[in-house]
């Protein structure tokens, strides 16, 4: 039985960033037995700070909470823009040169958390991207403008929107008989591996109901 677990994200978003050990140990610890994937869950000005000060007391804030020996940088932050469409179509549009994993928003993340840079400049986040990916600036930031990708974004962080949830991270986990968990803004490993080894005993179960019995009846 497949299990799938969808990571429901903004590139630049703190609290994503936090959640990556979690993301990363979860992909380790379950290598061949669940399916990753990540999808764009744009913030919009409901969830965005409305000035540096105030977005600086946030990253204060997680900080404290992550235990963190180093405090993220504000120095991307223009707090004009209603959404952040440079970077998070950047690391969408490398998915269609074949690099569906996380190194190219990782590396815009880091940029822009970590090193202050202007990500939401169309031409850095392009820069930073194809560094990560390996390839050429100029394509990546012309897939990334296109409006196929900003399409695929805007599908997706509205597909977040219809589980009727606001926080990111999100992590969904899906399974084929039809169950599902939400944990929405919840970052730690504990209570995400738990739901998942639960899940995999009844694949499990599943499994091994149908080497005594076979598919159901027809009727």
């Amino acid at each position: 039985m497949t299990i799938t677990v969808t990571d429901y994200l903004d590139v630049v978003s703190s609290w994503c960033f936090w959640s990556e050990p979690t993301w990363a140990e979860l992909k380790r610890r379950y290598e061949g037995k669940v399916q990753f994937q990540w999808k764009i869950a744009l913030m919009d000005p409901t969830g965005l700070p409305t000035s540096r000060e105030q977005e600086q007391w946030f990253y204060r804030r997680s900080g404290m909470m992550m235990r963190s020996p180093f405090m993220l940088s504000t120095e991307w932050y223009d707090p004009t823009l209603p959404e952040w469409l440079a970077p998070n179509c950047t690391a969408e549009a490398a998915k269609d040169f074949g690099f569906t994993d996380d190194r190219v928003r990782l590396a815009l993340a880091r940029a822009a958390l970590r090193e202050g840079k202007g990500v939401a400049d169309w031409k850095v986040a392009g820069e930073i991207g194809a560094e990560a990916a390996g390839i050429e600036a100029d394509k990546l930031l012309e897939r990334a403008k296109s409006p196929a990708i900003e399409k695929r974004v805007r599908a997706s962080s509205a597909e977040f929107r219809a589980l009727q949830i606001t926080q990111r991270p999100s992590f969904v986990i899906d399974t084929e008989i039809g169950d599902r968990a939400i944990f929405s803004g919840v970052v730690k490993l504990e209570p995400l591996a738990a739901t998942i080894d639960s899940m995999l005993d009844d694949a499990a179960a599943y499994a091994a109901h149908k080497a005594h019995f076979g598919d159901p009846p027809a009727k």
